[in-house]
């Protein structure tokens, strides 16, 4: 019997715009440190993006329509740290506006837009001036005339400014109010309110500035065939240029290229690539220490399960991610006396209409143990593993306390409801906490795995619901015995049991027949929706194609199912589905949402792109990493000097390669033949393959 969802979910623990690293359920947690650009409560309907142009290189933002002014309206400007530095930028060249013809991203930080300009009095088709405005998310736009008349061209040049500085909570609820006055500074314009200053710079400067208007003016000579440019550049009063993580020599995340017979997996792993990159961050008092941000425009702070996740799915490209993101996270844990000791604080997640909203930092703490133990076995230098490994203890020490002398993990508080995604988390954290423990000669190692061998075989019993299809797992039991009954993606993470030694996969919480029945489950129709797997399945009360846990496909849990399914051995399923997303990042131009809508695919169909979904996103962007290292099926384990390879044999996107990953501290390429055979081409010296 279905949960209805708690009148008390407000948007603030809407996904899209809650705070990271908030106390758990319970108040009362200790004060954490505050994220850079998280947007705060909102009140009304959020502003769509799904057609915006964003380039990100945090903490800048340039958000942009495809007609390349900036009106002020919407979303519309240039961002830093969350605040709008400018809303309006309006180019005429000769008292009109440029007409649009095209305006795409040409990389994660920056757009291009191109216009055309009319200038014959005879009134042919033939433009005479073309427009080209490059954005980048640093705050500066280059604007380049160029001509295509056959005489001498003087163009009168204007640009239209102003900014409301308002924070992009504000902006996204509608109350960022009117445009700040304008004073004329150096070669451009200031604002100033009492929470901020911002000043636009031009080179050249301008002949003319009108500051009433926020107008800057000039007059261009522009021959035959020649071009000339006016470059903006927007910031805080006194503040340099942004730089950018992604920008500096000591990025995290390796520049691993791919190569196939499918021209798409090289285009998707490059613009992955390139948005965890502008999605990076890094802690301010520990700034040696970067993690990711969840998503732009909505979420660019930390949340701190999805960070970890993120972090998980892309150690194939170098665990300095990992090892930021933990060292980052550890620095919040509770700690001291009471249940809530080693608890990961982390905001509340709406869970759709069938139960509660769950607890992120219930995630978050069961993640970190394995993101610690897998790192580990990438190469995460042995000295680094141990400094963070009394917090990994703490971790599974409240895992211990929370359970008590039960069986399941509760989510968000004791009494439940026992949730199915709650229970696989808890018991892979449990198997590779385990290992890592009796890695290091640390006790508790065999009570975890007495613990979570009683929770497998009650939770095959209790949490599996037999019917005439062959049964299904349940979402949720409540504390009365009752079942929630319903299909969605939330049960992909019984595939995914973590990694051990010698690239030996966990054990999971289902066995052999169970796991081939949802395997057959989440490749039918139901749940395959031709572009990924649905959140929640077509044929369940409450479906919708839109709803971001009732439906929609999140591609994160599509990335999750693939990998999962391809390691069980169930790769006709695990192909589906990486094809499918394959075309959904292709009609994206590669670059994934977080969501898009579940709606069957059809063979002239799009997928249709949600409004609220954050994109880059972090977990998406990282989605496109493990989808296709999946291919090559690459088991690390350092500690032992060995690399296990089980590629997917049927090879679906013919033959691949993978250059400039990163095993073992050091360059990994690995190439898989049209034949599913798999060939080691780089790796560290001594690192041996594994049977």
């Amino acid at each position: 019997m279905p949960l209805p969802t708690q009148s008390s979910t407000q948007h603030d623990n809407h996904p899209l715009l809650r705070r990271p690293a908030q106390p758990p359920i319970t108040p009362g947690s200790a004060t954490t440190q505050k994220a850079p650009l998280s947007l705060p409560n909102a009140t009304g309907n959020l502003p769509p993006a799904h057609n915006a142009l964003i380039c990100v290189a945090l903490p800048g933002l340039a958000i942009s329509t495809e007609h390349g002014q900036l009106t002020g309206q919407g979303l519309e400007g240039f961002y830093r740290a969350g605040r709008r530095m400018l809303s309006r930028c309006r180019l005429r060249v000769a008292g009109r506006e440029p007409l649009a013809i095209q305006a795409r991203m040409i990389a994660a930080d920056q757009a291009r837009f191109v216009a055309t300009l009319s200038l014959s009095a005879d009134g042919g088709p033939d433009p005479d001036v073309i427009v080209e405005r490059t954005r980048y998310a640093d705050g500066t736009e280059r604007i380049t005339l160029r001509s295509a008349a056959h005489r001498h061209l003087r163009l009168p040049v204007e640009v239209s400014l102003g900014t409301d500085l308002a924070e992009l909570g504000a902006v996204a609820s509608g109350r960022a109010g009117p445009d700040l006055p304008a004073s004329v500074h150096d070669s451009g314009m200031r604002w100033s309110c009492a929470t901020g200053h911002s000043v636009v710079t031009a080179n050249p400067p301008p002949s003319d500035a009108l500051a009433s208007a926020g107008l800057l003016r000039w007059e261009l000579e522009l021959p035959p065939g020649d071009t000339r440019s006016v470059e903006l550049r927007v910031r805080p009063t006194g503040a340099g240029p942004i730089r950018a993580v992604a920008r500096a020599a000591t990025s995290p995340i390796a520049p691993a290229r791919a190569v196939s017979d499918d021209p798409r997996v090289q285009a998707l792993l490059r613009t992955s690539i390139e948005d965890l990159q502008a999605l990076l961050l890094r802690d301010p008092v520990h700034p040696s220490d970067n993690h990711l941000a969840a998503g732009a425009p909505w979420r660019c702070g930390m949340a701190p399960a999805e960070a970890l996740a993120a972090a998980r799915m892309t150690l194939p490209l170098g665990t300095r991610l990992a090892a930021g993101t933990l060292r980052t996270l550890a620095r919040t844990q509770l700690v001291g006396a009471g249940p809530r000791s080693g608890l990961l604080p982390g905001p509340r997640r709406h869970a759709g209409t069938h139960l509660p909203p769950s607890c992120t930092g219930e995630e978050a703490t069961l993640l970190f143990p394995v993101v610690l133990a897998e790192a580990r076995r990438w190469g995460l230098p042995e000295q680094e593993t141990e400094e963070l490994l009394p917090v990994a203890e703490r971790c599974l020490q409240w895992l211990r306390t929370a359970v008590g002398d039960g069986t399941y993990l509760s989510d968000p508080r004791p009494g439940g409801p026992w949730r199915c995604e709650t229970q696989a988390h808890a018991h892979r954290a449990a198997l590779l906490g385990a290992d890592l423990l009796d890695a290091y000669g640390r006790g508790g190692g065999p009570e975890l795995r007495g613990w979570a061998r009683g929770m497998r075989a009650a939770f095959q019993e209790d949490f599996w619901i037999e019917d005439r299809g062959g049964g299904r797992p349940a979402a949720a039991r409540l504390s009365d015995g009752r079942i929630v009954p319903h299909l969605g993606a939330a049960s992909v993470h019984l595939l995914d049991t973590g990694l051990l030694g010698v690239g030996a996969p966990a054990q999971g919480l289902l066995d052999k027949v169970q796991t081939e029945q949802l395997a057959r489950l989440l490749g039918g129709p139901a749940m395959d929706s031709g572009w990924g797997l649905r959140s929640l399945g077509a044929k369940e009360a409450a479906y919708n194609p839109f709803g971001h846990r009732g439906g929609a496909v999140r591609v994160h849990e599509t990335a999750v199912a693939v990998a999962g399914l391809a390691a069980a051995g169930y790769e006709k399923e695990a192909s589906s589905l990486l094809r499918g997303v394959l075309s959904a990042a292709e009609a994206f131009g590669h670059r994934l949402p977080e969501m898009y809508a579940g709606e069957q695919r059809t063979e002239v169909g799009a997928p249709l792109p949600h409004p609220a979904a954050c994109r880059p996103a972090a977990t998406a962007a990282a989605a496109g990493v493990l989808l296709l290292t999946t291919l090559a099926g690459i088991r690390p384990d350092a500690p032992a000097g060995t690399v296990t390879l089980r590629p997917v044999r049927g090879a679906p996107l013919g033959e691949i390669g993978l250059t400039g990953l990163r095993v073992a501290g050091a360059p990994f390429s690995v190439r898989v033949s049209r034949l599913g055979l798999a060939m080691v081409e780089e790796a560290a010296d001594g690192l041996q393959l594994g049977v």
